[in-house]
């Protein structure tokens, strides 16, 4: 009877170069876009939204002058269905008035945004409206950026010699500052 020779004895780690990393916790990095979707889908259905675009996209909804304004609060449908609901709405209390002239057309766009009869009352609640987020180009047209301010007539001169761009950059922007602290002469 012939025996194997003995292997030689196995350590309790591999070898460095055979290990691969994992991550510890599963899965890929991802990037939170992808995850707010899931994770805001939650809470907006609590509110009664059927879809988390509506209130993302309010402003295209009802169009920007009327987002200014108001704001979706949640909807409510009757039990077990997902149409003729009730839409709540918070307005500034100023513009209540004129949106209250506009709920029929603001229920129209609704409708159509969900392409089925979704709204059919819409509640008002005044408070307070946080202003959309503007992609309007003439908006940030009218301020300009820190860098395009003219730097006072006393300082440019002295700040073009200075060899190093960001260190220039940071003492024009305090020149900057400064003139306009001391305001005009």
């Amino acid at each position: 009877m012939e025996r194997d020779p003995p292997s030689p004895p196995k350590s309790a780690k591999p070898p460095a170069a055979a290990r691969v990393y994992e991550r510890p916790r599963g899965g890929e990095a991802r990037a939170i876009a992808d995850l707010m979707p899931a994770i805001g889908r939650t809470a907006f259905r609590r509110f009664g939204f059927v879809q988390s675009s509506v209130v993302s996209r309010w402003g295209e909804i009802v169009g920007p002058a009327h987002a200014r304004h108001c704001a979706p609060e949640s909807i409510r449908f009757p039990p077990g269905e997902k149409a003729d609901g009730i839409l709540q709405l918070v307005v500034t209390p100023a513009h209540a008035p004129l949106i209250q002239h506009v709920i029929p057309e603001i229920m129209d766009r609704v409708n159509q945004f969900f392409g089925y009869r979704a709204v059919v009352r819409v509640k008002l609640r005044q408070g307070a409206v946080q202003a959309p987020a503007s992609n309007d180009p003439q908006r940030a047209a009218r301020t300009a950026p820190p860098s395009l301010k003219p730097i006072p007539v006393e300082l440019g001169d002295s700040l073009r010699d200075i060899g190093d761009p960001e260190l220039r950059t940071v003492l024009e922007s305090l020149a900057r500052s400064l003139g306009e602290a001391n305001g005009p002469k």
